[in-house]
């Protein structure tokens, strides 16, 4: 939730491409992999920047994001270069009654034909955290990091409890930013419903989640650049994590009884350890 005064289009822009720039600089958005999306509950303008407007059918309905706008990535566009170009790289979506469509708003200069193909996730991820409580502002990003992604594939760590123990135990830092550690989704197909419906499941109980050898999916409800954070401090401990693995495992990380002396002092609430 965000208070007064409201942020306005252009710092929204700005903080989206410098998400963008950072996901870029971790290796976490190879090509034109990952997506974002920000769903702005209060009035703005956006037809000065995003002059031209198509009327659009959304893949679900989404009722309870009526009257909002969603600034969202267009597809096969790169995040890193969306700080320099968002107006090639973004368009604006403006729910309409009913949530069934939408009006695209892009610029005359936008480089897509269409948004990002995991559309149904970002806008049923936004429509499930509105229906769970007020909610004005809320950012998903869709990234695909590789140290998260490699330990995806190894079983054991599609533990949901064996990954957090092992991930949360790198640097005290990790745990006081996720404490409801790192959800874990097996694989499913991308941009399918069943990606989808996991997805909204999964980002009820954490605020990062892992799509199965595929990349993980983030949200925050007061900052874009915070859900890019928690991608960045899961990375990290994924990262500490494989150098652990490749030196036989020397490193034995922070003990249960160590993370549990952080949380206490920054009164942290976990379940995973």
């Amino acid at each position: 939730m965000i208070e007064e005064p409201y942020p306005e289009l252009d710092e929204i822009l700005v903080a989206i491409g410098e998400a963008g720039r950072r996901l870029s600089e971790i290796e976490a958005s190879e090509g034109a992999a990952g997506n974002i999306s920000v769903l702005v509950g209060w009035p703005i303008e956006v037809r000065r920047r995003f002059p031209l407007v198509t009327r659009i059918r959304l893949p679900l309905e989404v009722p309870e994001l009526e009257g909002t706008t969603l600034v969202v990535s267009g597809s096969g566009r790169r995040l890193r270069e969306i700080i320099n170009d968002p107006y090639g790289n973004l368009g604006c979506l403006t729910i309409c009654a009913g949530g069934r469509e939408a009006d695209l708003h892009t610029s005359p200069r936008h480089l897509f034909t269409h948004l990002t193909s995991e559309l149904n996730s970002h806008l049923a991820v936004h429509q499930d955290q509105v229906r769970r409580g007020p909610l004005n502002f809320h950012a998903v990003i869709h990234a695909q990091p590789p140290h998260l992604v490699y330990l995806s594939h190894i079983p054991r760590y599609q533990d949901p409890r064996y990954l957090n123990t092992h991930i949360l135990r790198w640097q005290p830092e990790t745990i006081v930013n996720l404490p409801e550690g790192v959800g874990f989704i097996p694989f499913q197909v991308p941009s399918s419903p069943a990606l989808m419906n996991a997805t909204i499941e999964s980002l009820r109980q954490h605020r990062i989640a892992i799509w199965a050898k595929h990349g993980v999916i983030a949200r925050s409800d007061t900052s874009v650049k915070r859900a890019a954070d928690r991608i960045e401090y899961a990375e990290t401990g994924a990262r500490y994590e494989y150098m652990n693995l490749r030196n036989n495992e020397m490193g034995e990380g922070l003990t249960a009884e160590e993370i549990r002396a952080i949380c206490a002092t920054f009164s942290v609430q976990q379940e995973w350890f």
